[in-house]
């Protein structure tokens, strides 16, 4: 891909088009030209790039003509509709969405962990689920120490993940029960203000719902282990912005948590956060509108000599989400 580049953001209206646009100008992404594309009920709509107001337009099999880069978060079902128009068009998609992750000539890029795979790509590369991303990130550089033979952990997961919208529910239900009133539910099935429940994603036949399932397959594909051991746990959260996870990692080995410590503090995207006195460790409030994952609370498993055990919080529109794809983006050219 040759300089500047000519990009289109294929869902610029969501919370994570709105961070695309933001990152392509706080890192000087070398742009050419921008598009911004929408559903119909968002078009007229302008947001601003570098001082400029843009237009948001609807999407059609022109729209990506003349087009370099497409960077795509308008839901799955979006991307499979336009993914062989882009592609034909010449453009290389970086996806936000499920729709090809699991594909086998598609990369699923974490770039701190592998960003070689970028390049066998054949125009379209899958951005992990923020889950994913998250964990990936802070357990990679200890894997490549020593070898990690099993996965157990729980997610924390805010409203952001299911969008804009959302966040904006999980508002108004929360002055709804102040003011003495029922909370309604329209983009979550259940009211998340004051509560959580397990993430609604539908469920497999071992009762394991489908965004644990994304972090058990993805994990092992980005991570080259097809065998590697995995069980999550994901939980909506009242939370408006950035994700927590517990992560219980165990080891071929007994793992210093000295070291896990000093390796977490040295690894690239990371923050340590541990203030063991003032029990100060990650929180969501510290994490949001960040773009290191934070990572903290990094004890040995009392239950197993060879298990540590540690909590990360991410901004899951930036680092789960925009942040990551636009790292894809500065990896092609």
């Amino acid at each position: 891909m040759s300089k500047p580049v000519r990009v289109a953001i294929l869902g610029a209206t969501g919370a994570v088009g709105t961070e695309l646009l933001g990152l392509l100008e706080h890192r000087e992404f070398p742009v050419a030209s921008l598009k911004l594309l929408a559903s119909e009920r968002s078009v007229g709509n302008s947001l601003t790039f570098k001082g400029e107001s843009l237009l948001v337009e609807a999407v059609t099999e022109n729209s990506f003509r003349g087009i370099d880069l497409v960077l795509a978060s308008a839901g799955g079902s979006t991307s499979k509709t336009w993914a062989k128009n882009i592609v034909e068009s010449g453009a290389v998609m970086v996806d936000n969405s499920s729709a090809f992750r699991m594909k086998s000539e598609v990369p699923l890029v974490i770039p701190e962990i592998n960003p070689e795979t970028t390049k066998h790509h054949q125009g379209i590369i899958a951005n992990p689920n923020c889950t994913t991303i998250l964990m990936g990130l802070a357990i990679y550089p200890l894997h490549q120490v020593k070898p990690i033979k099993r996965i157990v952990v729980s997610t924390y997961q805010s409203a952001s993940g299911a969008g804009a919208r959302a966040m904006e529910e999980v508002k108004f239900q929360s002055q709804a029960i102040l003011n003495g009133q029922t909370p309604k539910t329209k983009i979550l099935p259940y009211p998340l203000a004051f509560n959580l429940f397990p993430h609604n994603s539908p469920l497999n036949s071992e009762g394991y719902c489908t965004e644990e399932m994304k972090m058990v397959n993805e994990t092992r594909k980005i991570f080259n282990e097809p065998d590697l051991k995995i069980t999550a746990t994901c939980i909506r959260v009242p939370v408006l912005r950035a994700h927590s996870e517990a992560v219980n990692l165990e080891f071929s080995t007994r793992f210093s948590v000295t070291e896990a410590r000093e390796i977490v503090a040295n690894s690239p995207g990371l923050k340590l956060v541990e203030d063991w006195r003032g029990n100060y460790f990650p929180m969501p409030i510290d994490a949001s509108g960040r773009d290191e994952v934070l990572v903290g609370r990094i004890r040995q498993d009392i239950s197993h000599p060879n298990g540590l055990e540690l909590w990360l919080c991410g901004d899951q529109i930036r680092k789960g989400a925009a942040l990551n794809a636009v790292q894809i983006a500065e990896l092609l050219i």
